[in-house]
């Protein structure tokens, strides 16, 4: 009985002790703790912070306010297309505000200038200290289109409608109407038509058909597009040319390239006869029929090349003979 009753009074002064440790006073004192801790870490938060806040101010002192950052010169490649100003504009840099390079989105502008319709490919940089370099693939056209029914009638024009090689179309930029005024013209008929919209592939047959025409006149000679006129479809099995000098020739909707080769060798002969073809007909491979003009084609001026320096020898020596002879 006396075990039993020290290891119960044993027993009960454990869970008084117990007790004890839990008092107001140490809870309190554990609180302190935590909030101490708390502190530590919002110092080294706050000291981070600071540390962050330095760096971004040495940046915008070092890089975004300074001076010798501030962008000078656009590098842009030599295009048709686009000019420094006019990239300026599309990708929003306000020249007299004079800005940092490290202010322009170059992501952004990128594809800023890859939007443009008459743009296919760009890339940006900088290069330090004050350069923007900007390459850009100008789109390359093949011809003008001219569709009536969509209203679009002007060609060779700013702002005209030019297709490229694979039917997509874009209007004339200012700065490409000197490259692109010798161009053909497609007309497409105004029935079903299509309408162009910048920037979008023209999936139409007659678009393609006079597409293929054209590349066939190209591969045969680099200089077609010179003495190519108009294109148009005029019926369901027939293409339509006319050159220039205003020979009209007919086209089946396919066998181009033997074609042309017959044409051009037409229009050689003819030149050579001196006459103008009015029209001929290239789908028969034999026979091909021609209408000549009434009036005979203009002999053309043969230019004179003078060498002044010996005309004056010879008009000196003309004096000095005529001198010898009165004495």
């Amino acid at each position: 009985m006396k075990n039993k009753s020290t290891s119960s009074r044993r027993h009960s002064r454990q869970n008084v002790l117990q007790v004890r440790v839990m008092t107001p006073r140490i809870a309190w004192l554990g609180l302190l703790g935590f909030f101490g801790s708390l502190a530590k870490i919002t110092c080294v938060f706050a000291i981070l912070a600071a540390l962050g806040w330095g760096v971004w101010r040495g940046m915008q002192v070092a890089f975004y306010r300074n001076p010798d950052f501030r962008l000078q010169v656009i590098d842009l490649n030599s295009n048709p297309a686009i000019d420094e100003l006019r990239v300026a504009s599309v990708i929003g840099i306000d020249l007299a505000s004079n800005p940092s390079l490290f202010d322009i989105d170059v992501s952004k502008a990128t594809e800023q200038l890859k939007g443009l319709p008459e743009i296919t490919d760009a890339k940006i940089e900088r290069h330090l200290p004050d350069t923007l370099v900007v390459r850009v693939t100008p789109r390359v056209p093949k011809a003008w289109i001219r569709c009536k029914a969509s209203g679009i009638s002007e060609v060779r024009k700013t702002g005209g409608m030019l297709v490229d090689q694979d039917g997509v179309t874009y209007q004339c930029p200012e700065s490409q109407i000197g490259s692109a005024a010798r161009l053909p013209v497609i007309d497409l008929s105004d029935e079903d038509a299509e309408k162009p919209a910048a920037g979008k592939r023209i999936t139409q047959p007659e678009l393609e058909r006079a597409l293929a025409l054209l590349k066939a006149a190209s591969d045969a000679d680099a200089q077609a597009t010179l003495w190519i006129d108009t294109i148009r479809q005029v019926n369901k099995w027939s293409l339509e040319l006319v050159t220039r000098e205003g020979t009209t020739a007919v086209f089946s909707l396919g066998d181009h390239s033997r074609q042309i080769e017959n044409l051009r060798a037409a229009l050689a002969h003819a030149g050579s006869r001196g006459y103008v073809i009015d029209t001929i007909n290239l789908i028969p491979t034999h026979n091909i029929p021609i209408t000549i003009r009434s009036e005979t084609k203009p002999p053309k001026a043969i230019p004179v090349v003078i060498d002044e320096t010996a005309a004056l020898d010879r008009a000196e020596e003309k004096k000095s003979t005529a001198a010898t002879t009165r004495n």
